[in-house]
């Protein structure tokens, strides 16, 4: 039996005995709730490891929800939605959400997303990061999660820190779309190269001074990213 345990948040009866049969297959542990506030009270008394989150509830919309929770726990937060705009992404990022699918999805593709979490979870509690990145006013520190730019600390949503930390592995280097989608995803989906575009600028309006003259992410049009170092 999978020692993860998902809490799976859904009102779509279908979608949800979908998506539970698809956990139940694969050995997953699971619970559920219906609604905004059954989410919160089992996020509180389970703890689950992992959320997954449809922002359509009937008693309060997701985001609601994504930021209760935010208020005690850093819980990966899987956001599984209807909602394709980039506003309704952006909103569910900034929240704290740490990725976004959009429905209809593959059963491949969430369990792809599942895998890349579980690993992610893995690695945070094997301890196995504990060196410190400094690249001009940036600093990551891995061990304990955090960034900072100059001497203030930076409030990233987790997928942005994810960003963030691979582009400084890879400093100087051009990381294609495909690239950082499968790594931080797990996949490649046409629309995963969308959700990119969107946290990457959610990322850089928090890391760059001036926006428009970006000093530490620069854009390959059509190919991806690429960290500056900076002197």
């Amino acid at each position: 039996m999978n020692k993860i345990q998902i809490l799976v948040v859904e009102d779509d009866a279908p979608v949800r005995n979908l998506i539970t049969t698809t956990l139940k297959a694969h050995d997953y542990r699971f619970a559920t709730a219906v609604n905004g506030s059954g989410a919160v009270m089992e996020a509180a008394s389970r703890n689950p490891d992992i959320i997954l989150l449809d922002l359509g509830l009937p008693d309060m919309d997701g985001v609601e929800v994504i930021e209760k929770i935010r208020n005690w726990s850093n819980v990966p937060i899987i956001v599984i939605s209807a909602r394709s705009e980039d506003s309704d992404k952006i909103d569910a990022l900034d929240a704290g959400a740490d990725d976004y699918l959009t429905k209809p999805f593959s059963v491949e593709e969430l369990l792809a997303r599942l895998r890349v979490t579980t690993r992610r979870l893995a690695l945070m509690a094997a301890g196995s990061r504990d060196a410190v990145f400094v690249n001009g006013q940036l600093r990551i520190d891995y061990a304990s999660g955090c960034a900072y730019l100059g001497e203030e600390e930076m409030h990233l949503t987790p997928m942005e820190y994810r960003l963030l930390c691979l582009l400084a592995q890879n400093v100087g280097k051009v990381l294609t779309h495909k690239f950082i989608t499968q790594s931080v995803w797990g996949s490649s989906w046409e629309k995963d190269v969308g959700s990119l575009r969107v946290f990457m600028a959610t990322l850089r309006r928090k890391l760059e001074r001036a926006p428009g003259a970006p000093q530490y992410i620069q854009t390959h049009i059509g190919i991806g990213y690429r960290m500056v170092r900076v002197e």
